[in-house]
């Protein structure tokens, strides 16, 4: 079976390599780790020799999100624990690194068996929890071999990428049947997990840990983003943050007169469009140090990585993008627990149950295209609504906090009284 997935993954790399490669250079990512990601450097871990009781345990994060996801459930398990951290992307390998401190991070390697074989031999874990679902056929089907259970938390499943799993159930349905735990976000989330053969015994519904990751107060690098941009802060400022394609413009038309707009996309590659879509603007990139004048247009680009919490900071609104067009919408918690009003568009499937319990605790307004002009104007002109809105954030962010203690409870019963049968295969 390892052989034969083997076997595909190799002709579909052969088969599309036009298709990444290309993707890849468009997106400056050609420049990686390839001697990691192809299995081919064993990674290397700073654990020592295994302590007699002491369970070890690999969390596995594809990107920053996931990354800043699990951070506090790192730090709470290593209390009594050893843990490693792998991570897919390269951003995500360097958030980790700043983010975890001492707490090895590796690279997760592409899931060939001799990759994995590789992770696994130099880890040798008693559990392998992955964020959210990341799930693949021969890292689980060498965790079962081996007698290391495997377990998803902040479980989630999209209801597209539910669609596409239940197209091929007959082939993936063994790989889901492997799981030993499934922490999910939500009811929904959990009964998705169960559809596609999941024992539901194994399924528990935990909410999100990105609540208990959500940090108010103060933000280092607001002040100076704002002198370096020359953003002037006697006037109201909408941030829009994660936007896609187009939504630059529509900001732009939407945005009342007197009001400056920070726009920061989402990808890279969006970068050269949206400076399009917003004429005059000042690009981070071109403004890295000091102090510089305020811009007639009153419209700023921020494409530059790691600064979107620095911009939230700065809002007097925040708008939520990827939620207006085709896309499936962004993460609308961290500028909510920056105490910001937030609005949001129709999209907003990939953060439903985050967006569905900011919408009924009156904490976030969801608005379509035609309403996002009307809504900022009546938010910009009513100081006590937005601060309503904050205060309302700030209360269901603390109702839904205590994910990370649960998804911790989970890890621990898995892993602790698990004794593994220590063979390779």
């Amino acid at each position: 079976m390892l052989l034969l997935v083997d076997i595909a993954f190799a002709l579909f790399a052969l088969v599309t390599l036009p298709v990444w490669l290309t993707a890849l250079w468009w997106k400056g990512k050609l420049r990686t780790d390839w001697p990691a990601r192809l299995g081919l450097r064993r990674p290397v871990v700073s654990l020592g020799p295994r302590r007699a009781g002491v369970p070890r345990i690999l969390l596995h994060a594809v990107s920053v999100g996931e990354v800043q996801a699990i951070a506090p459930l790192a730090e709470l398990l290593r209390a009594d624990a050893e843990v490693v951290v792998s991570v897919t992307t390269d951003t995500g390998i360097t958030r980790a690194r700043q983010r975890l401190g001492d707490i090895s991070v590796v690279r997760f390697p592409f899931d060939f068996s001799w990759a994995m074989r590789g992770l696994l031999d130099a880890i040798q874990p008693d559990v392998v929890v992955l964020a959210e679902l990341e799930l693949w056929p021969n890292c689980s089907a060498l965790c079962a071999r081996r007698g290391i259970r495997i377990g998803v938390v902040n479980g989630r499943l999209s209801p597209r990428s539910f669609r596409r799993y239940m197209r091929v159930r007959w082939l993936l349905s063994r790989m889901f049947a492997r799981l030993s735990f499934v922490a999910a976000q939500d009811r929904a989330y959990a009964e998705r997990f169960v559809a596609m053969g999941v024992d539901p015994a194994r399924v528990t519904v935990t909410g999100t840990m990105k609540w208990d990751s959500a940090v108010s107060g103060g933000v280092q690098g607001a002040d100076a983003l704002a002198a370096a941009l020359g953003i002037d802060r006697t006037k109201p400022l909408v941030v829009a943050g994660s936007t896609a394609r187009g939504e630059e413009a529509l900001l732009h038309a939407a945005c009342p007169a007197g009001v400056q707009l920070l726009c920061a996309p989402r990808k890279p590659e969006w970068f050269a469009q949206a400076a399009e879509a917003l004429p005059g603007c000042v690009r981070r990139s071109d403004r890295r140090d000091g102090r510089h004048e305020y811009p007639a247009s009153g419209r700023f680009l921020l494409d530059t990585i790691g600064e979107l919490r620095a911009a939230y900071a700065l809002a007097d609104v925040v708008v939520i993008g990827r939620s207006f067009g085709v896309l499936h919408g962004s993460d609308m918690m961290e500028p909510a627990a920056l105490g910001k009003a937030v609005v949001v568009g129709p999209r907003v499937g990939d953060f439903q149950a985050t967006a569905d319990a900011l919408l009924a605790g009156d904490a976030m307004v969801q608005v379509n295209a035609t309403e996002l002009s009307a809504t900022l104007s009546s938010l910009l002109a009513d100081p006590a609504r937005r601060a309503q809105l904050a205060k309302n954030a700030s209360e269901v962010i603390a109702r839904e906090k205590g994910a990370t203690a649960r998804h911790a409870a989970l890890i621990r019963a898995a892993a602790t009284p698990h004794v593994r049968s220590g063979g390779r295969s």
